[in-house]
């Protein structure tokens, strides 16, 4: 009778432990099998204005965990010569986290990779153009035909956070409230009105509830009134842009301290995890 219930003991143990490594195999199998979904690279230069720098590297911190909980792959790079059709065969898409390509080479490579059906998200500053400045516009199809807004016109100052309205209904701004307040932020006017341009679908614009927006000193970065997109796609292209991208920095005081962060509102946050989503799952 004891030998028959210690054998009994050991084969019930011996059956629970192969269970247990059934199930870790199992957990481990499905793990390794599951693939990303799609891989991202983040161009960046963050040598002008603290504000602008300091948004990207928040972004360069936050983009990997938001690539870990929704299983794709993120990488950035300061090298723009890395711009080039070899290198963004290995990516969905591309995102320009503060400036622009400036070379022939690597301006007529990332057309190239939009208009073959890359993605795209471009940030705050990547959309800036003003003729005579360091910046110039000098990229017809960037700034006209791609983005559409032509060029930069004018700021709201000191970075405020504004209330943001959805304008049309699209996978960026799936389950977000029709109205929400935004990070601050200084906002961009544009020398295109984008409303008759009807390849260009407006998503989000500033709310009238928002003015004034802007503390100034200056008069002119006051906004009072007037219609102001902030998030839009162009429907011949995957892309969006998004004007949010510019931490508000305490320059008044010469501490160059970071006084705000772009990822830390939910809203927007969630904003740009669904653009990039949209953006790593969709043919257009």
């Amino acid at each position: 009778m004891l030998i028959f219930n210690n054998t009994k003991y050991f084969t019930t143990k011996k059956s629970i432990l192969m269970v247990l490594f059934l199930v870790c195999f199992t957990g481990f199998s499905q793990q390794k099998k599951e693939k990303p979904k799609f891989k991202v690279i983040a161009f960046y230069t963050a040598k002008n204005d603290q504000a602008h720098i300091s948004f990207v590297h928040e972004a360069n911190k936050r983009f990997p965990k938001i690539a870990e909980e929704n299983h794709f792959i993120y990488d950035s790079t300061d090298n723009w010569n890395n711009l080039n059709a070899k290198f963004l065969a290995n990516y969905q898409v591309v995102l320009f986290l503060d400036t622009r390509p400036e070379t022939l080479e690597q301006r007529k490579a990332f057309e190239k990779y939009m208009k073959d059906g890359g993605g795209f998200i471009g940030f705050h500053f990547s959309a800036f153009a003003l003729n005579d400045s360091e910046y110039s516009q000098n990229w017809n199809w960037y700034h006209n035909t791609f983005l559409g807004s032509g060029e930069y016109v004018s700021n709201t100052w000191k970075p405020t956070l504004a209330v943001l309205k959805i304008e049309n209904q699209h996978s960026a701004t799936k389950n977000l409230p029709k109205t929400f307040a935004s990070a601050p932020n200084e906002w961009y006017r544009w020398s295109n009105d984008l409303r008759k341009n009807t390849d260009i679908k407006i998503l989000v614009a500033i709310d009238e509830s928002s003015f004034p927006l802007g503390t100034g000193p200056k008069a002119s970065e006051i906004w009072h009134n007037g219609y102001y997109p902030v998030v839009w796609t162009n429907k011949n292209y995957k892309m969006i842009y998004i004007n949010m991208g510019h931490n508000d920095i305490d320059y008044e005081n010469g501490t160059n301290e970071t006084l705000s962060y772009t990822f830390e509102n939910k809203i927007q946050t969630k904003l740009i995890t669904n653009s990039l989503l949209w953006l790593g799952s969709s043919k257009k």
